[in-house]
């Protein structure tokens, strides 16, 4: 049996946490720097402080990365569940309870890859608002905007931003691929399949 402790643990700060977490997820000091809004050096300090505590070391570091140690990723599932507790309490209390029905509507290669992740994440932080989902293509989700049979929508096209009162998410590169060793790019002319327009 342990035997009691003379003084109380320390409290673990977290925003150092925050912090930590976010070296491990990007795997630098410099990029987790600007996603916090701290400078590298204050970083560097805030995980010296978290190892202080601990007494243990939670980053291995060369010149050309920084992974986590053994300890480092124990200490990684740890804080990310309290920083999401932090996140359940302070929205508990400060957000209010907001309740209805959101229409999204979403073209169908984003409603199977991104959709399922974050609707997820939406109903635990939005247990009261159910999103009913409507997957069409991009120029008819817009039609449906336009007649207010959505809330938001997410469009893939062309379309000017400006004029739909909308904002760029996401710019996906276009590129041709064929099989290695395919002779398929000597063709003339090269027979191409499309999607219809306003998909």
């Amino acid at each position: 049996m342990n035997a009691p402790l003379n003084h109380p643990l320390p409290l673990l700060d977290l925003d150092v946490l925050r912090t930590f977490v976010a070296i491990a997820e990007t795997g630098s000091f410099t990029t987790a720097a600007n996603a916090v809004f701290r400078t590298p050096s204050a970083v560097s300090m805030q995980i010296k402080k978290l190892e202080d505590i601990l007494g243990r070391s939670v980053f291995a570091r060369d010149a050309r990365s920084v992974t986590l140690t053994t300890d480092g990723e124990m200490l990684l599932g740890y804080a990310r569940r309290l920083l999401s507790i932090n996140r359940e309490v302070v929205s508990k209390f400060i957000i209010p309870d907001i309740v209805g029905v959101v229409r999204l509507g979403s073209p169908d290669d984003y409603g199977e890859r991104v959709l399922p992740h974050v609707l997820k994440r939406f109903a635990q932080s939005h247990p009261s608002i159910a999103v009913d989902v409507t997957i069409d293509q991009s120029i008819n989700l817009r039609r449906r905007m336009d007649d207010r049979a959505l809330d938001i929508t997410l469009l893939t096209n062309s379309y000017k931003t400006s004029a739909l009162g909308a904002e760029v998410l996401l710019t996906e590169p276009i590129v041709w691929a064929g099989a290695k060793g395919g002779c398929a790019h000597l063709r003339e002319p090269l027979p191409v399949s499309l999607w219809e327009e306003g998909c």
